[in-house]
C-alpha cells in the first residue's frame, strides 16, 4: 500500500506576479525550488493565506535569485500580487518509508529570498526540526 505524504513546503511566500495569459502553472525561483526539493513539472498545492483559496498546479523553474512566485493561467484569478501563499508538495511512499520520512520546510523572507538556516527537515512524529 502507498500513502500520499507531505513532502515539502515553501511557507508564506509572497506572490510577485499573476499572469492570466500564460498557460497554467506556478513559476518559482530556482533557489526556492532546490531548498524545498521541488522539481520542474512537479504537482503542488497552493494555499492562499489572504483569501483561503486552495488550488493545484505544476511547477515551472524561475530565474535563480529573482524571488519570483508567479501564478499563471487560470490560477492567476485566485491570487493578487502581494498575497501570501503556502506551496505544498506530496509524495507517494510505502508505509515503512512514510514512518521515517522527514519533510522539508522552507521559510523565505518577504522578498522570497532565503536567509541562512531558514529551511529545515522535520520529524513529523516528534515535531523536531533539523537543519
Amino acid at each position: 500500500m502507498f500513502l500520499q505524504i507531505f513532502k515539502s513546503k515553501i511557507h508564506r511566500a509572497t506572490v510577485t506576479q499573476a499572469d492570466l495569459n500564460y498557460m497554467g502553472s506556478i513559476t518559482i525561483d530556482e533557489a526556492l525550488m532546490e531548498a524545498a526539493n521541488l522539481l520542474a513539472g512537479e504537482r503542488v498545492q497552493i494555499v492562499n493565506n489572504n483569501n483561503g483559496e486552495r488550488l493545484e498546479t505544476y511547477v515551472i523553474r524561475g530565474e535563480r535569485g529573482s524571488g519570483v512566485v508567479c501564478l499563471n493561467g487560470a490560477a492567476a484569478r485566485r491570487v493578487q500580487v502581494g498575497d501570501t501563499v503556502i506551496i505544498i508538495s506530496y509524495a507517494y511512499m510505502d508505509v515503512e518509508q512514510a514512518k521515517n520520512y522527514k519533510p522539508t520546510l522552507v521559510f523565505p523572507d518577504e522578498n522570497n529570498r532565503l536567509e541562512d538556516n531558514k529551511y529545515y527537515q522535520v520529524d513529523t512524529a516528534t515535531n523536531t526540526e533539523y537543519n
